[in-house]
C-alpha cells in the first residue's frame, strides 16, 4: 500500500542567500514526501523569496530579532504546525540563538517531537553548503517510516532555483522601455552587500568590511565592461539603503550607458532574468542571478567560494573571485581579474536558456543619450527595500 503525501514543515531563518540555496533542499523534500513544503523564515521578505515554486506551499515571516511572539504570524504558525501532523518538521537553522528560538515555538505548539529533526551543524571548510542542506534533508525523523519515503535522488544533484511571474516581466519591460532600453544587452552589478546598508552599518563596518571593493574599481570596471561591449547598459543595482554607494559608482565612471536601479526583491529577481550577465559582491543577490540561471561572477572577502558559491539550476557559468586560502579581502582582487572572468562569461551568457524568456523588444536606435540616467524602479506592490 503506497504510503499517503505528508506536508513537510521547514524553518530557516537566515539572509537572502541561505533563503535561496534552502530551495534545492525543498524540492527534493516535495518530491520525497509528496507536498509542497510550509516554510518559516525571517524578516517581512521572506515570502517573496518563494513566489511561484511548486515546493513551496506557503512561507510565513518572523521578527530576525524579536522575541517570535511578538510577529504576528507565530498564531498561524502553530496551528498549521498542528495541522501537519503526522508530516516530518525540518529545522536548517544553524545559529544557536534562532535555534533556541524555534524550539520554543515547537514547545508552545505541542506537537511530537518525534516529529522534528535540527541540522545540528555549522558550515564546514571543504563541503558546499548547498550539498549540506541537501544531504539533510534526505534525514528522516524518528516519527516516519524512511522505508515509505525514499529520497529520490542522491544529495548534490538538486541546484537552487527561482521564479519571475508574467506579471513581473511585464512591469520589468515597460519600465526598461519608459526608460530608453530597447533590447540591448543589460550587465548587471551589484557592488553592495548588507553590510553597505544605512549609516550605522557603514560606521559599523567602515575598513572591516571584508566584501567591500573599492567604488575606484567599480568605476573603472564600468569603463573596461563599455569598452568590450559598447552597446550594452549597464545596471547598477541596490537597495534603497545602497543609494550613496551607488551614487558614488555612477558618478565615477561618468558613462552615459550607466543606469542606478534601486530596486526591491521580486523587481531584481526580474531584472536579473532579463540581464546578459551579473557582477556581484558576495550576497543574496549572487544567489538570486545563479538561481535564474544567469552567468555570473561573484567576488569573495573572507568567505569560501569552496562552501558558498552559487549554483545555477541550468548550468549557466559562475565565476568565483578571491576568498580562502588565497586571499581574505574582495579589495585584493584586481579589476583585470574581474573583467576577464566576466569576459570568460561571454560566449555561454549568449546562448543561456534564460535568453529564450526574454520578451522581444524592438530594435535598439540611436546610441543612448549623453545624460546619465538614474532612476528608481518599484513596479510591484510586493517590493521589498530589504535585500
Amino acid at each position: 500500500m503506497e504510503a499517503p503525501p505528508l506536508r513537510p514543515f521547514v524553518f530557516k531563518l537566515g539572509r537572502i542567500g541561505d533563503m535561496v540555496m534552502l530551495t534545492a533542499a525543498l524540492r527534493l523534500l516535495h518530491e520525497r514526501y509528496g507536498k509542497p513544503c510550509y516554510v518559516v523564515g525571517a524578516d517581512r521578505w521572506a515570502p517573496d523569496v518563494y513566489l511561484g515554486l511548486d515546493e513551496v506551499a506557503h512561507c510565513w515571516a518572523l521578527p530576525r530579532k524579536a522575541p517570535s511572539l511578538l510577529g504576528l504570524a507565530w498564531p498561524a504558525i502553530l496551528r498549521r504546525l498542528r495541522e501537519s501532523a503526522p508530516g516530518p518538521v525540518y529545522v536548517f537553522e544553524h545559529h544557536q540563538g534562532q535555534v533556541r528560538r524555534i524550539r520554543r515555538l515547537l514547545r508552545l505548539s505541542g506537537i511530537d517531537a518525534r516529529r522534528c529533526v535540527f541540522i545540528g551543524e555549522a558550515p564546514g571548510k571543504e563541503a558546499p553548503w548547498i550539498d549540506e542542506l541537501q544531504r539533510f534533508a534526505t534525514q528522516t525523523p524518528a516519527a516516519v517510516s524512511a522505508a515509505d519515503y525514499p529520497v529520490p535522488a542522491p544529495p548534490g544533484t538538486w541546484a537552487p532555483r527561482l521564479r519571475v511571474r508574467d506579471i513581473e516581466r511585464t512591469e520589468r519591460d515597460r519600465w526598461l522601455r519608459a526608460h530608453g532600453f530597447h533590447g540591448e544587452p543589460l550587465v548587471l552589478v551589484q557592488p553592495g552587500n548588507h553590510r553597505s546598508m544605512g549609516r550605522r552599518r557603514l560606521r559599523h563596518w567602515r575598513g572591516r568590511d571584508d566584501k567591500a571593493w573599492p567604488v575606484e574599481r567599480w568605476a573603472q570596471l564600468l569603463r573596461r565592461l563599455h569598452g568590450r561591449m559598447p552597446g550594452a547598459r549597464l545596471v547598477l543595482r541596490g537597495a534603497t539603503a545602497e543609494r550613496p554607494l551607488i551614487d558614488a559608482i555612477q558618478a565615477a565612471a561618468a558613462l552615459p550607458c550607466v543606469t542606478a536601479a534601486i530596486t526591491g526583491l521580486r523587481p531584481l529577481f526580474a531584472l536579473c532574468e532579463r540581464a546578459h550577465s551579473v557582477i556581484s559582491v558576495d550576497s543574496g543577490p549572487g544567489h538570486i542571478a545563479a538561481a535564474l540561471g544567469t552567468p555570473l561572477v561573484v567576488l569573495y572577502g573572507a568567505q569560501s567560494p569552496r562552501i558558498w558559491l552559487p549554483r545555477s539550476p541550468n548550468g549557466s557559468p559562475v565565476a568565483a573571485l578571491g576568498g580562502p586560502p588565497y586571499l581574505q579581502r574582495a579589495d585584493q582582487v584586481s579589476v583585470d581579474a574581474v573583467f576577464e572572468a566576466w569576459s570568460g562569461l561571454d560566449e555561454a551568457a549568449a546562448a543561456a536558456p534564460q535568453a529564450a524568456a526574454q520578451t522581444d523588444f524592438e530594435p535598439a536606435p540611436a546610441p543612448p543619450s549623453t545624460q546619465t540616467t538614474s532612476v528608481t524602479m518599484e513596479p510591484s506592490a510586493l517590493s521589498s527595500s530589504v535585500r
